[in-house]
């Protein structure tokens, strides 16, 4: 199939979009705007972020959230601490037990009086729009869905592709913010995956818990997207369905999946991470920091240099490099102008070290596809280049019951082990030309430091090195139960797999 044969099929689907009638998402549905809460001062995270800003004047705290249990621990944590305010925006959220238990203690929240305000992005988002507007009901949650593709008419997917110039432009963003003192950023959206609640597969990512100062000024980036033209009540798709009562549901709520909510969330926040924190044996490094986002307008615009303000800024900081700069990203298509940039920070002397995923750790088979055909070239510029082991899992808790599969997820720049990026960062054409991102950029050589040791110490087990040999092919350099191993081919993938990739070979480099 080439793509004259893909533009023909599209332009099949959208006719028979036509036939069956498309419909567009009600953009100019009327909405009231609202800003975060300021005036928190007299919460209980309020006067602690006081007292820490007396010991620690000038700066935030931040600490990183590299497990996914610790990640989801977290945002349960602080979802009953706050007293004010919650405001959340993800790319995507699903309808299973990580969505139950995280809804759950919203709702909790709003119970006791606490505004909540959730914002997703529409496209991959898999909850059904009536239990949105179930949420909506309650008088302390408002809900929005961001950049959405109309409910009416055709399906989804053929809606989608009759508003394609819009419909494909997403955020993916994704924030976490209570009571404007304390927020998460970084890679996870809320789903089981990302939580290390799904025996078949573990997804490697990272957030920062991020306290003081740095909150508020992520809770202005939320209120920028919040109150964007493209951000819609959910009430705008209201579907008429009279049985929808919010009363009724709780009430109807399984027992079985009550417990299943309890038993997660228990186990979640009494991770020895989240008891150290509380009991003052883990401290928060004390940083400056400096949020980056792209603006909302980014979707409604040609893209240009103008409107890639994140990638645009950490390229600055990078070509400040002086020795070594550490770039982890689940998905990584550079082009040309990326193979020109990072030769550039080569020839400056600076050791640059890429892990990404293999083509068996990766979710996403077309980017591996795309990202396959800068190997070579990355490598002959001077790229420590390195590919996730799809084995690279860790254990439950039990320590007896392993993950099946391992994908990397966690999206972060390391600068001279002085500097660290986290955010929603692809290294892709889709995350730098086409989404809106988001991160925080941290300047704490501590931190930075405690992180790198152990990625440095665990990296060969859990990773390929990728080189060329003296004959022009790739090898695969591994070290197995202590023993090294040299794999000629896409290691650890299948037959199917690799047919997959191949035939993914004919997709648009610039939509991946």
């Amino acid at each position: 199939m080439n793509k004259s044969l893909i533009r023909v099929c599209i332009t099949l689907l959208l006719t028979a979009g036509l036939f069956t009638g498309c419909a567009t998402a009600p953009i100019d549905y009327p909405r009231t705007p609202s800003e975060a809460i300021t005036d928190t001062r007299d919460t209980t995270l309020g006067k602690a972020a006081a007292d820490w800003q007396k010991k620690h004047p000038g700066t935030s705290g931040f600490y990183p959230l590299l497990n996914g249990t610790d990640a989801l621990g977290a945002r349960l944590a602080l979802i009953d601490a706050a007293e004010s305010s919650i405001d959340a925006q993800y790319f995507l959220m699903k309808h299973d037990m990580a969505g139950t238990v995280f809804v759950g203690k919203l709702l909790e929240a709003a119970d006791r009086g606490v505004r909540v305000r959730l914002l997703l992005d529409d496209v991959f988002t898999t909850v059904d729009d009536d239990i949105f507007l179930l949420l909506n009901q309650h008088p302390n949650i408002e809900m929005r869905l961001f950049n959405p593709v109309g409910r009416g008419g055709a399906s989804f997917w053929l809606n989608y592709l009759a508003d394609f110039d819009r419909a494909n432009r997403r955020m993916h963003n994704k924030s976490f913010t209570i009571d404007n003192q304390v927020s998460i950023v970084g890679g996870r959206n809320i789903a089981e995956e990302y939580f290390e609640l799904k025996d078949s597969e573990e997804f490697r990512d990272a957030d920062m818990l991020c306290f003081g100062p740095v909150a508020s000024d992520i809770a202005k980036t939320f209120d920028r997207f919040w109150n964007h033209e493209l951000s819609l009540p959910v009430e705008a798709f209201d579907t008429g369905n009279k049985d929808l009562d919010l009363a009724k549901v709780r009430a109807e709520v399984s027992e079985d999946r009550v417990n299943q909510a309890e038993t997660i969330y228990k186990r979640a926040i009494e991770t020895d991470l989240l008891q150290d924190i509380a009991n003052g044996r883990i401290a928060l490094f004390p940083a400056r920091y400096e949020v980056i986002t792209d603006d909302p307008d980014k979707l409604l615009s040609k893209v240009s240099q103008d409107h890639k303000i994140l990638v645009t800024r950490m390229a600055r900081v990078i070509l400040n490099a002086q020795d070594e700069v550490i770039v982890v990203t689940p998905y990584l298509i550079p082009g040309d102008s990326g193979l020109e940039f990072w030769q550039e920070v080569v020839d400056n002397d600076v050791r640059v070290i890429m892990l990404t995923n293999s083509l068996a750790s990766n979710n996403h088979i077309p980017v591996h596809a795309a990202y396959a055909r800068y190997r070579h070239r990355l490598i002959d510029i001077g790229v420590e280049l390195r590919e996730m082991r799809v084995d690279a899992t860790t254990t439950k808790d039990t320590d007896t019951e392993a993950f099946e599969t391992a994908t990397l997820h966690t999206k972060a720049i390391m600068v001279d082990r002085k500097l660290l990026f986290i955010g929603s960062l692809n290294l892709d054409p889709r995350s730098i030309d086409i989404n809106t991102e988001m991160g925080v950029l941290i300047k704490s050589a501590d931190m930075s430091q405690q992180i790198a040791e152990p990625f440095f110490e665990t990296l060969q087990e859990r990773s390929y090195r990728v080189i060329e040999a003296e004959d022009g092919s790739l090898r695969w350099i591994g070290i197995i139960d202590g023993v090294e191993v040299i794999e000629k081919g896409e290691p650890q993938a299948g037959a199917w797999t690799r047919f997959k990739a191949f035939l993914s070979r004919i997709l648009p480099e610039s939509q991946l």
